[in-house]
């Protein structure tokens, strides 16, 4: 030992310990990533290494005041992901020559864009031009499913913001009206299993869902029934005493409507559920044994759905020229 501390100069040990330390981060860097698009788990690691916790940080001060913006960042996430992909295309605001995304009547409910705008604001000021709003939406939804009680899940970076953003593509929007075949064909053309759909659809265990859009359910539902009658008896005067204060009255979808855990499922099974689009999915057989498999076992649901959210967040995401990086998440370069 003394003859090798000899021999070793200062000069070569820093070399050494750079070479180490570069070696290092490659291998993690490369560890990393995803493969798909140019996507890595560390992809701001040298441009912004502190862009996941100032997301999280914001997220979670933002969460604190108000516990139902969780159930807003990751509808947010889902609306911006089904349309033209994971793109932010849903951020961006109208002008006198567009109406965009957020304005159709599908997304008016949307909330959270402040918040957004808050951790953009930070991350321009702490590495300007870096990080993507595409990735924040993206990194915004992970913190909220966690924050309210969901699983840890971390997602790829690198995702560039798209520069479209029109009303009209809003229609591949999954409607609430849609019964669980329409539902199977829609996510289907996203790649997406029946499992994965019903593991998605279980995000409904957070937030509500205004009487505009169930109260179809409530009369003149079809040519057969004035009720929708997969309706439980007692849930219907809950839900219709909801809509005689106007069609914006909320329903909870659950009964901890704060709180990411499987009540939804267990919702299903009672005939509760707030949606078509919901409780179709206990009426069908072919989704019927997920619904029940969900109830049953939390974990289950809770490792299916971070899955189906990671490969949620790798739909049609842009690279390179195909996107950009906004400096104000609101309106294109």
């Amino acid at each position: 030992m003394l003859s090798l501390q000899s021999t070793s100069k200062p000069g070569h040990m820093a070399t050494l310990n750079l070479f180490l330390v570069i070696m290092l981060m490659n291998i993690l860097v490369s560890g990393w990533s995803i493969g798909v698009d140019g996507l890595s788990m560390g992809y701001y690691l040298m441009t912004c290494p502190f862009a996941d916790g100032i997301v999280r940080n914001t997220v979670n001060r933002a969460l604190q005041s108000d516990p139902t913006l969780a159930a807003a960042l990751i509808r947010m996430h889902f609306h911006d992901c089904f349309i033209q992909g994971c793109d932010a295309s849903i951020l961006i605001d109208s002008t006198k020559d567009n109406t965009a995304e957020k304005d159709s009547p599908a997304n008016l409910s949307l909330r959270g864009y402040e918040i957004i705008d808050d951790v953009k604001e930070q991350l321009e000021e702490q590495c300007p031009g870096a990080v993507s709003c595409a990735d924040i939406v993206a990194m915004a939804a992970t913190t909220a499913v966690f924050f309210a009680g969901g699983p840890y899940y971390d997602i790829p970076k690198g995702r560039k913001d798209g520069r479209r953003s029109r009303i009209e593509d809003t229609i591949n929007l999954p409607a609430p009206s849609l019964n669980a075949s329409e539902l199977i064909r829609m996510f289907g053309q996203h790649g997406f299993t029946a499992q994965e759909m019903v593991a998605l659809s279980g995000a409904h265990t957070l937030g509500v869902a205004r009487c505009s859009s169930f109260k179809r359910r409530l009369s003149n539902f079809d040519s057969t029934h004035d009720v929708d009658p997969t309706i439980d008896t007692q849930f219907l005067k809950t839900l219709s005493k909801t809509c005689s204060a106007g069609d914006n009255a909320e329903q909870p979808f659950d009964t901890t409507r704060n709180i990411f855990d499987n009540d939804y499922y267990n919702q299903l099974q009672r005939k509760a559920g707030v949606l078509f689009s919901d409780q179709t999915l206990f009426v069908s057989p072919r989704t019927k044994p997920i619904v029940d498999g969900y109830s049953f076992n939390q974990a289950m649901f809770f490792m299916d759905f971070q899955q189906a959210m990671l490969k949620m967040s790798l739909l049609d995401v842009k690279e390179g020229p195909k996107g950009e990086v906004r400096a104000n998440c609101r309106k294109i370069n």
